[in-house]
């Protein structure tokens, strides 16, 4: 009686002969070793490429609130010195 499951897979496995001929199921060519490097290094450049655009607008975001803080403080008009009497204005006197 042979026991169930995967110890039967393994069992089976084991006898099978390993003296017969070797049959690859998958390869992989140089062209599709290049390929994937290929590839693989494009994936790279994106990824360091995308950082560094993430960062310069996050860069860029920061420049353009600090002009709007300092073009706000520069607009607030505030008179320079309190405004002047008009040299045309009478001054009224009452006698009592």
């Amino acid at each position: 009686m042979l026991p169930s499951g995967p110890p039967l897979a393994l069992h089976v496995a084991m006898q099978a002969p390993r003296n017969g001929p070797h049959i690859s199921v998958v390869k992989i060519t140089g062209q599709g070793l290049v390929s994937i490097a290929i590839l693989v290094a494009l994936l790279w450049t994106c990824l360091i490429g995308e950082r560094i655009v993430f960062g310069r607008a996050a860069d860029d975001a920061a420049q353009v609130m600090r002009a709007m803080r300092e073009l706000r403080l520069k607009t607030r008009r505030e008179p320079a010195a309190a405004p002047a009497r008009s040299p045309h204005a009478r001054l009224h006197i009452k006698l009592g």
